[in-house]
């Protein structure tokens, strides 16, 4: 039995590695450079824009446009800038590849990290359906997750062409935004850092621009400006999340879906500080000059070590006030319509990416490694807030790490977004809330956090979070809710009526098999975890301590597994020994006998 495990492990661990390499020549075959166009084109398949005239490709009746910069490559004095929309030109280029993604390291779960990577990546592509002439196409604008340190937009998952192919009437736009290091880093206490002031937010603030084009040139393209929907999920949906909250942002979208993301996903000034400490001590440079003359191959090796640093936005009182919640709660962005939502077992997602570049099994590494989190985390909270998560707790059932597992669920995902759904409702903003609870193949991973992409964006093949297990009804509903959404500001569809979020009824639409509506979901748990948004949690791992009783836990279950391993040894040894020993008698006994048997032929009466 023992043999048919380990083998199980030795085949999964192969078949691991033959799907990320797999995954990794798909990503990148896709790329190319576009170049400019100095000969005739296909003005049939061009659109004008203030920035150049860009040729896309067709397939079917879907043209798509690739790579089309948004801003101002942000290099040499602009490192770490924030974005300038792009010069005018007349230009003619080609439009048939992704930019290149943000500097980030490789990561499996993330396929844009396999694509060609570059500080020059603030690029966006456009889908539209050449079969619907409208000159006011609805508008959908796809912000990318990645834990605001990872992703890009030719991840295979986010490509338009089944969306755009089956709803005519919509164009989907996906942009690219610089992440990690370049993009949210905080250079307050570094010489020269008072000319960077907005550093923290500039991958939010690169979103904004790229909304910024969107406006001036999406008319070109058939869409109208006033029906924009900005959608995003995981880092996505927070940024979108905190778009309504930054002054200046006005009238560049209209309604917004946030799929797994709140606005807790953001940092303070202190949880930002520990990123810029590792970037001098790693550069060895301790002032803005000596940083921005870094070359691009120095701050990837550089990156290499500090991907894990990466920060989120920072509530820096400059782009981001300090309490988010406050904001929502006196009624800022209450004239955008918002689509909010959680899935049911978001955190099992980091299972298997706790186990992408370890040698232990994910499940191991997250079954002993979330529990640290958890007592982090506890050290936090006031005795009253203390005894409302032991309360919480107590609510579960089965073993601590799903305990702990459903704890994280609803701090870092689902009770966030309904208290952001609640003060915009309350504000009179139009809201509405889902949760998904229609899970994947993997049954330990279940319904995890972005197993909806697949779904949203009609690309159901891509299986790197559903398995082979689809639902089809399920996912044409799903289409339509979010694509009338995005039309009408109201995503209810012919089978299945979407009412309104609200503090007194809190209904929301559950997406399972049975696709239905329910009225405040897990109660309890909501009033629970509710007092404990204010230390804005967000599932920061980077500065916390071992000096909880976990690790103290781990360390003994190591040291009794090294014990054991010593005493097998000495086992082995001493019976190998015995065995020798034992060996060496039985030659003495055979040689004595030999010898008395040769005596015995020795003596008189044979002689006689």
């Amino acid at each position: 039995m023992k043999f048919l495990f380990y083998l199980n492990i030795i085949i999964l661990l192969l078949c691991v590695s033959s799907k990320k390499k797999d995954n990794k020549k798909r990503v990148r075959n896709l790329y190319g450079e576009n170049k400019e166009i100095t000969g005739e084109y296909d003005k049939n398949l061009s659109i004008t824009c203030n920035n150049g005239i860009f040729v896309g490709i067709k397939k079917d009746d879907v043209l798509s446009f690739k790579g089309i910069p948004y801003a101002k490559p942000p290099i040499g004095d602009l490192r770490w800038k924030e974005p300038i929309l792009p010069d005018d030109s007349d230009k003619v280029y080609q439009a048939y590849f992704f930019g290149k993604s943000p500097i980030q390291t490789e990561w499996p779960s993330e396929l844009g990290s396999y694509y060609p990577t570059s500080e020059n990546c603030l690029t966006l592509n456009i889908w539209l359906n050449t079969q619907n002439n409208s000159t006011d196409k609805t508008v959908m604008v796809f912000i990318h997750g990645g834990a605001f340190g990872w992703g890009g937009t030719s991840d295979p998952l986010y490509d338009g062409y089944n969306l755009v192919n089956k709803y005519s009437d919509i164009i989907l736009i996906s942009i690219a935004y610089r992440v990690g290091m370049m993009g949210f880093i905080n250079f307050s206490s570094i010489p020269g850092g008072e000319e960077y002031k907005s550093s923290g937010n500039l991958g939010i603030l690169d979103q904004i621009c790229a909304l910024k084009w969107i406006q001036k040139n999406i008319k070109n393209f058939g869409g109208d400006p006033d029906k924009v929907t900005v959608f995003g999920e995981s880092a996505g949906g927070g940024s979108v999340s905190i778009f309504p909250l930054i002054d200046g942002t006005e009238g560049l979208y209209k309604r917004i879906i946030a799929e797994s993301g709140s606005i807790n996903l953001s940092y303070s000034k202190e949880e930002t500080e520990l990123l810029t400490k590792k970037l001098k001590e790693e550069s060895g440079e301790n002032n803005m000059e000596k940083l921005k003359a870094l070359s691009e191959s120095k701050i990837k090796k550089i990156n290499e070590v500090l991907n894990d640093y990466n920060n989120f936005p920072e509530r820096d009182g400059i782009i981001l006030g300090e309490d988010l919640y406050g904001l929502y709660k006196s009624g800022k962005g209450k004239n955008i319509d918002m689509l909010l939502g959680t899935n049911k077992d978001e955190v099992r997602y980091w299972i298997s990416e706790m186990g992408y570049y370890s040698i232990l099994n994910g499940r191991l590494v997250y079954e002993e490694g979330l529990p640290v989190l958890y007592e982090n985390n506890r050290k936090r909270l006031s005795k009253e807030d203390k005894t409302n998560a032991k309360k919480f707790m107590k609510l579960q059932k089965g073993k601590k790490i799903w305990k702990i597992t459903e704890f994280y669920n609803e701090l870092l995902f689902r009770i966030p977004m309904t208290k952001q759904a609640e003060y915009h409702s309350d504000a009179g903003g139009n809201t509405y809330v889902y949760h998904w609870k229609y899970p994947g193949e993997d049954k330990t991973k279940g319904a995890c956090h972005a197993i909806e992409l697949a779904y949203v964006f009609n690309n159901l093949d891509e299986d790197i979070f559903i398995g082979n297990k689809i639902n089809k009804e399920l996912a044409n509903e799903v289409q339509d809710m979010w694509v009338n959404f995005a039309r009408y500001g109201d995503p209810s569809t012919a089978k299945h009526k979407w009412e309104q979020y609200d503090s007194k009824t809190r209904k929301t639409m559950i997406l399972d098999d049975n696709i239905r509506m329910e009225e405040d979901y897990k109660k309890e748990q909501r009033l629970l975890i509710e007092p404990l948004l204010k230390y804005y949690f967000n599932g920061c791992y980077s500065n916390i301590s071992l000096n909880v009783p976990q690790f103290y836990k781990i360390i003994v279950q190591v040291v009794g597994i090294l014990l054991i391993i010593i005493a097998l040894i000495i086992i082995f040894i001493v019976l190998i020994v015995k065995k020798c020993k034992k060996k060496k008698n039985d030659e003495i006994k055979n040689e004595e006998k030999m010898i008395d048997k040769e005596m015995g032929k020795l003596s008189p009466d044979n002689i006689n």
